[in-house]
């Protein structure tokens, strides 16, 4: 599986999601997407991430645009997450790293000193005929929604 490029078709995928859902690409055509990989449910850098989306949500959904948070979680844990910060978008489980696949967002990553391969944070702003027209790789969480929204609003 090719990852995908700026300005090429985003290759369609179905994803299991919270609220018993099932995420196609195909069916969110004529809205644009953000999806955003971030590394683990309920730690502090992927909290306050998901709080900025949430507390976006209104001028995100004014600019035709619908979130999805992804990481490896179980769906089980993503519902608790998303229950508890209140977030009003779907998180994606990705669990054998397809849609991390698809978008590269496996990297090495150390921490106390120990290597290991996991979630690099990153966005992805997908246009209502599904291309991609923004990525943002190794993301710092402050300022970031901003950046996304403002790149939302402009196509």
């Amino acid at each position: 599986m090719s990852s995908v490029s700026i300005d090429k078709k985003v290759p369609s995928f179905t994803s299991e999601a919270t609220s018993d859902l099932t995420i196609s690409l195909s069916e969110l055509k004529g809205q644009n997407v953000v999806i955003y990989f971030y590394p683990k449910d309920s730690t502090p850098g992927c909290t306050t991430e998901g709080q900025n989306f949430r507390d976006s949500i209104n001028e995100f959904k004014a600019a035709n645009t619908v979130i999805f948070g992804v990481s490896r979680d179980s769906l089980r844990k993503h519902e608790n997450f998303k229950a508890k910060q209140e977030f009003p978008f779907e998180l994606i489980s990705d669990p054998d790293e397809t849609l991390c696949k698809l978008f590269d967002v496996i990297k090495l990553k150390k921490n106390y000193g120990k290597e290991y391969m996991g979630i690099e944070r990153s966005t992805f702003l997908i246009d209502a005929e599904g291309v991609l027209k923004n990525e943002w790789r190794g993301v710092k969480v402050k300022g970031h929604v901003e950046e996304v929204l403002a790149a939302a609003q402009t196509i």
